[in-house]
This record gives structure tokens, sequence and C-alpha cells, in this order.
């Protein structure tokens, strides 16, 4: 996440939620099983076809960049799955699944009458995909031969990438050193490909501790350490005179 879309490590950002209910009002559930079946209908995975007129690819980061994709007023106006029902509405309308026109026309149709009916869709063969994807996932390990630049106790820089769409580095992290806790055996990739930000193919991932008086100074508790699981592309050896202090 990027910007407005990851707030950890800041402050003085006013009251937080302590709400614990996953579902505040019904809709919701209906928007988080369409996000659901989207993904395992998601024409990249390898699972058995079915009827379904969905034959695009969706993903959580499609998901997330539906999101981060909001003017910054607006992802603070609206609640967590309003944001998925706008990039959820703006992906079908992107992808020619509906009109703008018509997606509205709906809206105002269930606006005059809310008790109208919603539609009734589905087949035997999408349930069972549904549920084979819930209990399969989407594995982000891939079977290639990498190389690891890096070994565990390896002091590094992590980079300040840039960030057009989406990221998985966040901010708080960019340009502060750490050590590598964890080299993790295989390759991994992500859900969609980050451009200028650096993931795409698959790379190592590292497990990366950070000693929070370095990325807070003066304002850390002490006795504990922040750990990260960060892609190879975010992730630097150290220069000049930073490595040659660590060296010593």
């Amino acid at each position: 996440m990027k910007l407005q879309h990851y707030l950890g490590g800041l402050e003085n950002l006013g009251p937080v939620s302590t709400d614990v209910r996953v579902f505040v009002e019904p809709w919701e559930t209906r928007i988080f099983g369409i996000h659901t079946a989207m993904m395992a209908l998601s024409s990249q995975l390898s699972l058995p076809k079915t009827p379904s007129t969905f034959t695009t690819v969706w993903t959580w980061a499609d998901l997330r960049k539906g999101a981060e994709s909001l003017n910054p007023f607006d992802y603070f106006k609206y609640r967590y799955y309003e944001k998925w029902l706008g990039g959820i509405s703006g992906y079908f309308i992107a992808n020619g699944y509906i009109t703008a026109e018509e997606l509205d026309a709906l809206t105002e149709e269930y606006y005059k009458n809310p008790s109208k009916p919603l539609p009734v869709a589905g087949a035997a063969e999408i349930d069972e995909r549904v549920v084979q994807y819930l209990v399969e996932g989407d594995s982000p390990k891939r079977d290639v031969q990498v190389t690891f630049e890096f070994t565990v106790g390896d002091t590094i820089a992590i980079r300040n990438v840039p960030s057009v769409e989406h990221t998985r580095l966040p901010g708080f992290l960019r340009d502060k050193t750490g050590t590598i806790e964890t080299v993790y055996d295989g390759a991994y990739t992500y859900l969609c490909d980050t451009g200028p930000d650096g993931v795409g193919e698959a790379m190592p991932v590292y497990c990366v501790r950070f000693e929070p008086a370095a990325l807070w100074p003066g304002n850390a508790e002490p006795n504990f350490s922040l750990y990260a699981d960060l892609y190879a592309s975010y992730l630097a050896p150290l220069e000049g005179e930073i490595a040659t202090a660590k060296a010593a």
C-alpha cells in the first residue's frame, strides 16, 4: 500500500475504531461474496471450467488497487466495504461487463424499490469451483530457480521504490536498515505486476528484522523487534559509510 493507504507507524491520526465486527451492514456480506467468487473464477487459475461469463483476472491486488486509486479525501470518507464496492464496480465497468449508465439505472431502480428481488444466478459448477478455491487458494510460490543475494545475519538497506499503483513495501521502512532473519525457500511472485515498484517475476522473499529505535528514534519502547516479509526487489546491499560502519 502507499500514501494514505498505509498508515502504519504514523502518529496523531485521531481516534482509532476498535469495532471487532467483521460485517457492520448486511449488504457487506454480499460484497465479500462477490469478491470471493470473482477470485475463484479468475481466468489465471487452473480450475475446472464453469458456465460463468466472468472471463478476466481478479485478485486481492486488483481489489486493493481499486481502493488505492481513490482520491485521499474519498478514501477516508468511505467505509471499508464501500471502498470494496467502488473498486469492484469500477472493475466491471472498465472490463465491459456493464456500462456506467446501466449501473446507474439499476441503482436508481433499487433506490426507488428496495424490496425488488435481487437477480438469481449461479450453477453447481460455479459453487464447486468457489469451494475448491477456498480450500486450495492461489499460491504465490513458483517452481523456478532464483539467486539469493543475502543470507541470514546480513544487514541490508531498504529501497525507496517508486509506487505508481500498488506496493507491498510499508512507508515507514523505506530508506531504513534491517537484518536478514530468514531466507524463505523457493521463489515467490505477487498477485499482479507492481510496475516501477519492482515486484513482477518470481523472486526471493526475506524476513527482515528491524529495531524500533532505528525506525522511530527516541519514540520507541525497548526490548522488542519488528519483522517484515519483503520481496528481494525492496532490498539492497549497504553502501558507503553505513556499510563501513557496520563492518567495523
